[in-house]
């Protein structure tokens, strides 16, 4: 193989892996979008179930008019990603446009799927199964750094003319859509509109910040090469030294910073108290690591002559 060909050859290996990650991102989204119709369909519509967002409005227009529910939230959600594009950017348009078309399609397939049965007459179980689903699904689509579109877009916009906070004006919009759905629904089922927000927020800020638990600990000590000898030969993990001074006694002293797993942390324990009885610790779990030894493979480089 010539150089010409091999360097093709590269370039198309590269690419190919390239397109992998942003296939998984594009699979994982429609899923989330999926999963909320689905939510919508089996829990949500026939409980008569209030709730907030695009759906809370399309839910009040259906009522008004009979406008079909998923028509309503194409047409919103189109309009919402015009807007989007217009004020916020083509990059912030390119990650919506998912959302914005497969969510209201997934929920007329499903609707239509589902139409007439009903799994549980239960409000309080719908709406808690409704909160867990649309939470689950807000957070896969949020994960891959897409946006879910529709009455996601109006806090941003409001945030990039008028800085006013999202979080704020996000909850500000779902607080006045559910109280506009009062003109059809007892104050009772506000109540359990409410829930359901709330449980969806909680799940959704939980998968958020969802990864594989680690343990950090940063351990003060005089003997702290000792300490980061023994960690790297004994756990294998990767130790960074940090230099500092004793606040009361003004002495220099080392602090070990690590990240194990959470079965290590017992056995780096003895470890230090082993070397160091005195040494002072300090543990924290860390709800996400990435990088060399846990994301990454493990490399050894060569250690540097002094």
């Amino acid at each position: 193989m010539n150089q010409k060909n091999l360097s093709a050859a590269v370039k198309e290996k590269a690419s190919s892996f390239q397109a992998l990650p942003f296939a998984k991102s594009l699979i994982i989204t429609l899923l989330g979008n999926a999963l909320y119709a689905f939510s919508v369909a089996l829990f949500l519509l026939p409980a008569d179930l209030v709730t907030g967002g695009t759906t809370g409005i399309a839910l009040l227009v259906h009522h008004l008019t009979g406008m079909p529910i998923s028509l309503f939230v194409l047409l919103f959600n189109v309009a919402m990603l015009l807007l989007g594009w217009w004020i916020l950017g083509l990059k912030f348009a390119v990650t919506t446009i998912v959302s914005t078309f497969s969510y209201p399609l997934f929920l007329e397939l499903f609707t239509r799927l589902i139409h007439g049965f009903v799994i549980s007459t239960n409000t309080l179980l719908c709406a808690i199964f409704a909160g867990l689903g649309i939470g689950i699904s807000l957070g896969l689509v949020i994960r891959q750094g897409a946006s879910t579109g529709g009455m996601d877009i109006p806090p941003l916009v409001l945030n990039k003319l008028f800085k006013i906070p999202v979080s704020l004006s996000l909850n500000a919009f779902d607080v006045i859509i559910l109280l506009t759905q009062l003109i059809y629904h007892p104050a009772e089922d506000i109540l359990y509109g409410i829930l359901l927000v709330l449980i969806y927020s909680l799940v959704l800020d939980k998968l958020l910040l969802a990864g594989e638990s680690r343990t950090q600990l940063m351990i003060v000590s005089k003997e702290g090469d000792r300490i980061r000898q023994a960690i790297l030969s004994e756990v294998d993990r990767g130790v960074t030294i940090v230099n500092g001074n004793g606040g009361y006694t003004g002495q220099a002293v080392d602090i070990v910073v690590s990240v194990i797993s959470n079965r290590q942390l017992a056995r780096v324990e003895k470890i230090v108290r082993s070397i160091d009885p005195v040494a002072f610790m300090v543990v924290n779990k860390v709800t996400e690591v990435s990088g060399r030894g846990f994301t990454l493979e493990k490399k050894y480089p060569k250690k540097t002559q002094p």
